[in-house]
């Protein structure tokens, strides 16, 4: 039976950990290795990890960090960034990894997504839509950290998505991004009721009571956040969190039984 999954997602940009604002002014938080081992310790659902160079710079995925990253991590690891062939997937699952996260790749060409779903199982394939609202109503999807705009509708992309052999979809708000002013649920309520996947929101999550309002009004989700993680209080003091056990079971309980 599918729960509630409670979500990390960490940013490496030249080789640390970052965190963003709208997906732009990068701010160093710390080592990435070191985040792994605190979210070891807290006993984190999952962990999401996200190389924002290796697109837009046009290189292979970083074997050498993702193969550190996997060896430290005791929860189960999805990772993304510069994957553009099935053979770099299944690389990347050979090194310890359980899901390969596509984003600019699988909308460039979406045949990829089938061909990393036949080498690797579906069930490893995550595809992330990085969403920014449009100026009158509806959103547009954006690759390579947000710069560059698609003429494709999200949810029909999400749909088609599925049918070729993702596994699970992310649906992050670029609008969100770092401002912890909690998510996004209309959106999160569209893409749930159309998306016959696991789906994950990223974007906004400024507080555990942000995390039971997803999944109070939306329904069997991931929560994942990233400054809601690595940042505490007003000042956004660089602190690397989680909820313990027994808090998070009482999140997703209440908010399931609403």
């Amino acid at each position: 039976m599918l729960r509630p999954r409670v979500t990390p997602c960490l940013l490496i940009h030249e080789g640390g950990l970052v965190k963003t604002v709208g997906f732009k002014d990068p701010k160093y938080v710390g080592d990435p290795i070191n985040a792994v081992k605190i979210f070891n310790e807290k006993e984190s659902d999952e962990l999401i990890v996200l190389d924002i160079d290796a697109t837009v710079q046009g290189v292979e995925p970083d074997y050498k960090v993702i193969a550190h990253l996997a060896a430290e991590c005791r929860m189960p690891l999805c990772y993304g960034g510069g994957v553009r062939t099935a053979e770099q997937a299944k690389h990347i699952i050979g090194l310890g990894v359980e899901k390969v996260a596509l984003s600019a790749a699988a909308v460039e060409r979406p045949e990829l997504i089938n061909e990393i779903a036949v080498e690797i199982g579906r069930q490893s394939v995550v595809v992330v839509l990085d969403l920014r609202k449009k100026r009158l109503s509806g959103y547009e999807l954006r690759t390579h950290n947000g710069s560059r705009a698609h003429r494709l509708d999200p949810v029909t992309f999400a749909q088609d998505a599925v049918q070729l052999g993702a596994g699970e979809i992310v649906v992050n708000s670029i609008d969100l991004d770092g401002t912890m002013r909690g998510y996004d649920l209309k959106l999160a309520r569209r893409m749930r009721d159309v998306l016959p996947v696991p789906v994950t929101f990223l974007g906004g999550a400024g507080s555990l009571a942000d995390v039971e309002s997803l999944i109070r009004q939306v329904g069997v989700v991931g929560a994942a956040a990233g400054s809601l993680f690595v940042f505490k209080g007003a000042y956004r003091a660089v602190l690397i969190n989680y909820p313990d056990p027994e808090t998070k079971e009482q999140i997703v309980r209440s908010a399931l039984a609403a």
